[in-house]
């Protein structure tokens, strides 16, 4: 299996920072600002995006954890039970200005499995989506607001994001298997 960095520790921190100011200029009122982060890599940058706020704005974020896996659609179709993660949403999301946090944006399942989980949570006022790597091949209507970097894959590659937190470094990369042509962007 090939691999190619699509990116490294320094231009991940930069992409995020990137993102974190398209936030502040979407949604510059922060008093209802809240960041949901997707079990696991989610919540990681979730929470990096959320402390860069706090620095800029001398604010308190609120963060919230989400674990989608209950309500995947996908359960028969698996070989084995999917890992359970935990989901700790310790405020209330009615009427808040939620940004949904992800790593990869692929099918659309994923959020669509998270926006259903998040209502059940109550009513935001907005949910806009933040994403580190789109690479396309949507199969729901689904499209992020933010996003860090969109890459053009084939369905037999597949994309890694290694955080600091649950990986050891933070790090980006397309893993081809056989010898497929891409093109990143």
């Amino acid at each position: 299996m090939k691999k190619k960095i699509i990116l490294n520790s320094q231009e991940m921190h930069k992409t995020l920072e990137r993102i974190t100011y398209e936030i502040l200029e979407q949604v510059p009122d922060t008093t209802d600002l809240a960041f949901i982060g997707i079990q696991r890599r989610g919540v990681d940058l979730a929470s990096r995006i959320k402390s860069m706020i706090e620095h800029r704005t001398g604010q308190k974020i609120r963060l919230g954890k989400l674990d989608i896996n209950l309500y995947r659609d996908d359960w028969t179709n698996l070989t084995e039970a999917p890992v359970i993660n935990s989901t700790e949403i310790t405020f209330s999301i009615t009427g808040k200005a939620l940004v949904l946090v992800d790593d990869v944006l692929f099918t659309g399942r994923t959020v669509r499995c998270a926006l259903e989980a998040l209502l059940d949570f109550g009513r935001p006022r907005t949910i806009k989506l933040m994403v580190l790597i789109d690479r396309g091949h949507r199969e729901l209507p689904i499209h992020a607001d933010f996003i860090g970097k969109k890459i053009d894959t084939t369905f037999m590659e597949k994309v890694d994001v290694l955080t600091l937190e649950r990986d050891g470094r933070d790090e980006v990369l397309l893993l081809e298997e056989g010898h497929t042509n891409f093109v990143a962007k």
